[in-house]
């Protein structure tokens, strides 16, 4: 873990691929804990990164912060921005992917679906290529609406898994996943001050 930022209302740190974005379970760290840690006094979850993804988070320190932040996310204020590694390309190199997707929490997977019903949520991102190796395309992908898993099964419904993915059909790799939060920007809880922080992978 490392902190890029702290005031006595937010935190802004990478979180570190393996732990949870909340406090620990008792099987996996956490990052509330951690931070808790490191700084003292509470810390509050204002929004999620699967377990296995790393990389820039933001916490409040307080409850209106977190209150504020929460708004900025429910109303898509809040931009996050991620690096997909995928094994190859089957898109144009720059475009939006718009889904139907339904998240089953016994088998904690999501699924591309044709119509909507209940529990059927719209998610949309925007992506471009960054750079194409033999074996490896990098692409940047904005998330537009926060779903679960949300970039992992829309590129893989594309017949793009994300490297080491297995869950939705990727290959193993020892890097783990090939997802990382790689920028995020939002407004100051008190000051209203536009803040963005970006970190790159390891």
């Amino acid at each position: 873990m490392k902190i890029l930022f702290s005031d006595e209302d937010i935190v802004v740190c990478v979180k570190t691929a393996g732990y949870l974005s909340q406090a620990g379970d008792g099987k996996h760290k956490g990052m509330v804990d951690a931070l808790a840690e490191a700084l003292g006094g509470e810390i509050f979850p204002v929004h999620r990164l699967d377990r296995e993804v790393g990389g820039v988070m933001v916490y409040a320190r307080n409850k209106a912060a977190a209150a504020a932040l929460s708004r900025q996310v429910a109303e898509r204020k809040m931009q996050k921005i991620y690096r997909v590694h995928t094994e190859v390309s089957t898109v144009e190199s720059r475009g939006r992917m718009e889904d139907l997707l339904y998240f089953d929490r016994r088998k904690n997977k999501s699924f591309v679906v044709r119509r909507e019903r209940n529990g059927v949520k719209k998610a949309m991102l925007d992506y471009r290529l960054i750079s194409r190796t033999e074996g490896e395309c990098l692409f940047e992908a904005e998330i537009l609406t926060g779903r679960t898993h949300q970039i992992r099964v829309q590129f893989a419904s594309r017949g793009m898994p994300l490297l080491g993915d297995r869950r939705y059909g990727g290959k193993a790799s020892e890097k783990g996943i090939g997802l990382f939060s790689y920028s995020i920007a939002f407004d100051h809880p008190r000051t209203g001050e536009r803040m963005t922080f970006t970190a790159e992978e390891d």
